[in-house]
């Protein structure tokens, strides 16, 4: 009989409590991708009805064409909210895998958006930062904003020559 080395047996103890984290953290997610779709679809469809009200409004004004308008976004917003409360996190899954097989191109041109959308973010939120960092300076801190990352000039002695 073969016997196990204790290196071994540590080793599979820490594969299955990885494993067993990796499923909690899993299950978690789940969880929280239901719930939160779940609100989102209830505010989808409540602006769904906001919408169909606009709509009255629209067409007790005369104005038929922007009725008909907000009646298709409403109804367009009624059904992605009735997916969102309905659906659960693996069919959201499933849903989101199946379009990519279909539409491979168009997940592209998502991931582009969103990478591109996340940049300007990231720009914008730094030059607040360094704009932050200006003010700083201007109350004391004894850099200006363009010399934050410069080293400061070295301090020269004053020497008197009087004789």
């Amino acid at each position: 009989m073969a016997t196990e080395s204790p290196s071994a047996s540590a080793t599979d103890n820490a594969k299955q409590q990885v494993q067993e984290k990796a499923e909690q953290a899993q299950s978690r997610a789940r969880e929280q991708l239901d719930q939160r779709s779940t609100q989102a679809g209830e505010q989808v469809s409540a602006t769904a009805e906001a919408l169909r009200s606009t709509g009255r409004q629209l067409r007790d004004q005369g104005q038929d064409a922007q009725a008909k308008a907000a009646d298709r976004i409403a109804h367009h917003a009624d059904r992605v909210g009735g997916y969102l409360t309905e659906s659960d996190a693996d069919r959201m899954l499933h849903d989101a895998e199946d379009f990519g097989r279909r539409q491979p191109m168009a997940v592209v041109g998502i991931g582009l958006a969103l990478g591109f959308a996340a940049s300007r973010f990231l720009k914008a939120s730094s030059r607040k930062r360094y704009q932050t960092g200006g003010q700083q300076a201007a109350t004391g801190n004894g850099y200006q904003a363009a010399d934050r990352y410069r080293a400061p000039a070295p301090v020269t002695p004053e020497v008197s020559y009087d004789a």
